[in-house]
């Protein structure tokens, strides 16, 4: 289902150096219809939450979201992709670090009304794997990933971020827990942005705990 790139001390030094890998057309042609449906068909059962994180500098969340104490029950689709041993292998060894997934950290995230976004945060585990199935077309309609490399500090994003706009089938590793970053609103309706989050912590960095608001939402 996933076109991983060989390993290379390239893709580690610039993870290493930026905190963010774009891994363009991740996700195989033939098989991005498939998982595209597969997230249309669990959509019916995520939750709209529309709230701020006070403990994130007033951090809007506008989604619907679905997270992965369903995804497990909901769909082998994803729970297999989730733990994809060759998927597991490519993540460690661009981290340069072993992965662990001691718990289901992996979400659907669907930004799809005019104003929705994930605001800046950064989050407790130190790896995530995002998977687009839907994005918009013209960067100038939102839906970017902004992140500041090495800057947990949510501030840096008003001044320092970088952007990075994705298509169907993109995906990224992100660094979570000390690159700040959000998604920037979306600019009308009719669009839609449709992630999967699969997120990873790494031996001795974290034990297993109930995922936080900022993941699940």
């Amino acid at each position: 289902m996933l076109s991983l790139p060989e390993f290379t001390t390239a893709l580690h030094d610039r993870f290493t150096t930026d905190g963010y890998l774009p891994l363009p057309a991740l996700v195989l042609p033939n098989a991005l219809p498939v998982l595209d449906g597969e997230v249309r068909r669990l959509e019916k059962l995520a939750v709209r939450r529309d709230f701020t994180m006070e403990c994130m500098n007033d951090s809007p969340r506008r989604m619907t979201a679905l997270g992965g104490h369903v995804l497990a029950g909901e769909s082998e689709l994803i729970a297999g992709l989730y733990s994809d041993k060759s998927l597991l292998g490519r993540i460690a060894a661009i981290a340069a670090v072993p992965v662990r997934d001691p718990l289901e950290r992996h979400v659907i995230n669907i930004l799809h009304h005019q104003g929705d976004t994930h605001g800046a945060h950064t989050d407790d585990y130190p790896l995530a794997l995002v998977l687009f199935t839907e994005a918009p077309a013209d960067p100038g309609d939102g839906g970017l990933l902004e992140y500041a490399p090495h800057a947990a500090d949510l501030q840096a994003l008003d001044t320092v971020a970088r952007r990075a706009d994705h298509r169907p089938g993109d995906g990224y590793l992100l660094r979570n827990d000390t690159t700040a970053h959000r998604v920037t609103p979306l600019r009308r309706t009719g669009l839609r942005r449709a992630a999967l989050n699969f997120a990873y912590t790494t031996p001795g960095r974290q034990e297993p705990v109930t995922p936080s608001a900022s993941q699940l939402y």
